[in-house]
């Protein structure tokens, strides 16, 4: 089986190849990228068209599963975005996927969704990236593909909603079939990714952090969701992608606590606290090495005297303690970020998070997050920035 999708993929290689011509964007062995644009307008110059009802086929080694699941939608983009298809069933193990023979190797999925409030790429069975929010919503990823074929699909964000895709460029980077070495960065909305990416107001410190790591040692790839609690990063599959790629030398940055807190969660400090040391022993098994981060207070936390300290919130005391029992780093955020904030004063602190809202940080608060975070983790020789 799989040496037949081997060879598909060779093929496959050949006639996209052929079809899209050379390009300046072509891997160490003249491979240009694959590109496809989908739905059923013009197509985009040095892309491959793709609609709905076109299903996978060995002799074309690329095409939809189950193309009855899927509908051709308009766009508001222009070009490649001005047209996308729709999946109509998903989930992560879901067979309405979109298919793609490639050879062996490590690959780069840059993704462009149709018109979508929320949605989130899924492929090889497991979450990619979470929660793209907004029409034309672009991220990319790198995941090994070692049986020759990749499957993708757009699946949930939030519930009722349209889930698209507009264009997919595939562009392989390296014959060997591993990430590579990785920060993995888990967490709620404080640290999660905004869209669009450069430009967001709102902002989590796992979406700026990679401006403050050495990107030629490592890539960051940003898990974290917005109203997550420790039990759903878990059992919901966020923590299912990290587990399986994660490998010796890779990093697990994970924070959780303010949603886990609220009762409605229905979540004691000693289950939060249990279900944090399986992820961390989860994570430690598969050799890579986990960081717990304590969550940073509100902007409102200040006394009389212009201190501010939240240390009693958000099951830290928890926290602290699991990384001590488990001799894992810790990266205690919410007594950092107090310290800058004290520093900085009442007023300044305040224009760091979003307007009328003292928990969510904008986007220059984001950044002094991942400041904050990437400048503890080399305190501790946990080397993530360039030296």
């Amino acid at each position: 089986m799989i040496r037949s999708q081997l060879a598909r993929a060779s093929m496959t290689a050949m006639l996209l190849a052929t079809a899209m011509g050379a390009s300046a964007g072509s891997d160490a062995n003249g491979q240009p990228p694959y590109r496809f644009d989908f739905g059923d307008g013009p197509v985009a110059p040095s892309y491959i068209g793709v609609r709905a009802e076109d299903a996978y086929t060995p002799e074309k080694g690329y095409g939809f599963n189950t193309p009855e699941h899927m509908s051709n939608v308009p766009a508001s983009g222009t070009g490649t975005d001005s047209d996308a298809v729709r999946f109509l069933q998903f989930g992560t193990k879901s067979t309405n996927t979109f298919n793609v023979d490639l050879k062996l190797g490590l690959y780069r999925i840059s993704v462009t969704l149709g018109n979508t409030s929320r949605a989130t790429v899924a492929a090889e069975g497991v979450y990619q990236v979470l929660n793209l929010t907004g029409n034309n919503a672009t991220d990319a990823f790198e995941i090994p593909i070692t049986d020759g074929q990749l499957n993708l699909l757009v699946t949930e964000g939030k519930a009722g909603t349209a889930f698209t895709l507009s264009a997919l460029e595939i562009k392989r980077v390296s014959p060997k079939p591993e990430t590579s070495p990785t920060i993995w960065v888990g967490g709620d909305s404080t640290v999660a990714s905004y869209y669009p990416l450069a430009t967001s107001a709102q902002g989590g410190w796992g979406q700026l952090l990679a401006d403050h790591v050495d990107l030629r040692a490592h890539q960051v790839r940003n898990i974290a969701t917005g109203g997550q609690i420790a039990r759903g990063f878990r059992d919901g599959g966020q923590l299912e992608t990290i587990v399986k790629y994660a490998k010796p030398g890779d990093l697990f940055l994970l924070e959780m606590g303010i949603n886990d807190t609220n009762p409605k969660n229905e979540t004691t400090e000693a289950q939060f606290k249990e279900i944090m040391r399986d992820m961390v022993r989860q994570v430690a098994a598969t050799g890579a090495r986990p960081v717990l981060v304590t969550p940073q207070g509100r902007a409102t936390d200040f006394n009389a005297e212009g201190v501010h300290s939240a240390t009693g919130r958000w099951y830290r005391r928890a926290t602290l303690a699991l990384a001590q029992e488990e001799n894992v780093a810790l990266v205690d955020l919410n007594v950092l970020s107090s310290a800058y904030f004290t520093q900085i004063g009442r007023e300044a602190t305040l224009e760091l998070y979003m307007p009328g809202d003292s928990l969510h940080p904008n986007r220059a608060g984001a950044a002094e997050l991942a400041r904050l975070v990437a400048e503890d983790l080399e305190r501790q020789q946990i080397r993530v920035a360039a030296h």
